[in-house]
Order: C-alpha cells, then structure tokens, then sequence
C-alpha cells in the first residue's frame, strides 16, 4: 500500500480521504481540529496524527484540501522539513497561482514535486467520487498522484506547469458566477411573470440554456433554498484570486466583478453560508 497523508478534512477532504483508504490507500490524516480526524478514523481505515509534520512523515503522496492561501502556507510550512524526499505534495485547496509557483519553487529544493490540483464538482462530487481535478506542475508528479486522485475524481486534466491549474479554476469560478447571475434573473423574471417555473424548466433545460446550474439549483433557488452547497464566502475568495490575476495579467472581468459585488451584498444579508445559488435573494427581497 502506498503510504499517503491527508492535511485537511473538510467538506471535501473528508469524503476525498476516506476514497482513499476505500482504494486500499494506507491514510494518515491530519485536521486542525482534532475531534474531526478523530471522527474521519472512526469511519475510515487509517490513522490520525497530532501535527502535519507527523502525518507526512515517510509518506510518498502528501495531498492537502485547505482553505485559503495562508492555510496552505502554514500548514505547507510546519510538515515541509518532514516531507520525504522524492514525495509528492498535491494541493486541492483553490488558492492563487502565485502561491502554487512559490510553492513549487520551495518544494524543488527540499526534493518534493508539487501540483496545485484545485477541483470542482463541490461537497457532492467530493462524496460520490466524481470530482474534476485541473492540474498545475511537472507531468511526472501530476501522473505520480494520478491514481490516488482517481479515488475520488471522473476527471483529471494536466494543465500546464506550476499554477495553471489554479489558473483554470479560476476560469472556472470566472464561468459560474456569471452564470448564476443569468439564471437567478431568469427564475425571478419566471415568477415574477406568473409562470410554471418547472415547465419552463423542462422547455428549456434541454435546449442551448442548460448547465448543471440550471439542472441543480433552479427548483431551490424558486423554492428560496440556500442552507446547503458551495458557501458565498468561499466563492468571494475564489473571485478575489481571479480578480487579482485579471489586474496581473490585463484581462477584463466586468461581469465578474459585478457578480462579486452582488455577492457582497448577499453577504450583508447575513448569506455568508448560503450556497452561491442565493444570488437570486437580491432580487427576490428587494420585490
């Protein structure tokens, strides 16, 4: 069994980890709070340490499933003198694609290939072992941690060297935000209109309008239910990164800078935890 280490058991790297030991993965896992890896061993095989330089030791796959860039940093920071030479540290948290290349850097000396894999397909997909992984970094370590990221992934693409799998998540948060807007106008013109919102849903999904957006948040957001799915707060980090990329590298966003602005206003609602979907409550209350 290939020994692996798993810094971080959220919503996604507590499914994301116990895939792993369900694939025969021998599983150290580490969380910063300890009753959640406490939780994780009692319902996977495998084994909790106290600190991420304790899960990491003597591990050949590192993967970490974090917050935000000071996370990664820190955690990167404390298991970086344990990390095995010839190792390979994988990071699914969405954070900055200048993070990911200075880690790179920093991982290269010490021996350890790094890949900055953030994923999609949220807490679901994490479960159901269906997510999509963009990959950043050297081939060789992207196909070194290939079959263990199989474990709870339907799709894996290598994107380019270090970051630019950051880089297409952002393109991908980039892609959502603009698409909830369109849909959450779409549903609130529906009702506002007086129509059958699941008929329109049934003209429509099948044709150039459908997404999986459409397909898993247009009954909720009609229904006014947002207590579920991919948090507003983190989608405002993810925009933040693509946002401060686009000033880096002169690209245009005025869509999703809009958006994002719209989900600050969700947020002085009081919506910080509601699923992205709960765009729509800015036009709903303001009826």
């Amino acid at each position: 069994m290939t020994k692996t280490a798993f810094l971080g058991l959220g919503v996604m790297g507590f499914p994301m980890a116990g895939h792993l030991a369900a694939k025969g993965y021998d599983v150290t896992v580490y969380n910063r709070t300890k009753a959640k890896a406490n939780e994780w061993t009692s319902k996977h095989k495998g084994a909790a340490a106290e600190t991420a330089a304790e899960a990491v030791k003597d591990a050949d796959l590192v993967f970490a499933c974090l917050g935000d860039d000071p996370d990664v940093s820190a955690v990167v920071g404390a298991a970086l003198d344990s990390l095995k030479d010839g190792a390979v540290f994988t990071d699914h948290t969405t954070a900055s694609p200048s993070l990911a290349r200075q880690l790179h850097a920093a991982l290269r000396e010490k021996g350890v290939g790094f890949v900055d894999a953030p994923v999609s397909g949220g807490q679901a997909g994490a479960e159901n072992g269906k997510l999509s992984v963009m990959c950043g970094g050297d081939v060789n370590h992207v196909e070194a941690a290939r079959p263990a990221m199989e474990a709870y992934s339907a799709r894996i693409v290598h994107i380019g060297p270090a970051g630019h799998g950051q880089l297409c998540k952002a393109v991908n948060q980039i892609c959502i935000a603009g698409l909830l807007q369109g849909l959450s106008e779409g549903v609130h013109f529906a009702s506002s209109a007086g129509i059958d919102i699941d008929r329109v849903l049934e003209a429509i999904s099948g044709g150039a309008a459908q997404s999986w957006q459409m397909e898993n948040r247009a009954k909720t957001m009609a229904a006014d239910e947002f207590e579920f799915g991919f948090a507003v707060d983190w989608m405002r980090k993810d925009l933040r990164i693509a946002l401060a990329e686009a000033r880096e590298n002169g690209s245009r966003l005025p869509v999703t800078a809009l958006v994002d602005q719209f989900y600050a206003d969700v947020q002085a609602m009081g919506g910080g935890r509601w699923d992205t979907s709960s765009l729509i409550r800015r036009l709903t209350e303001a009826d």
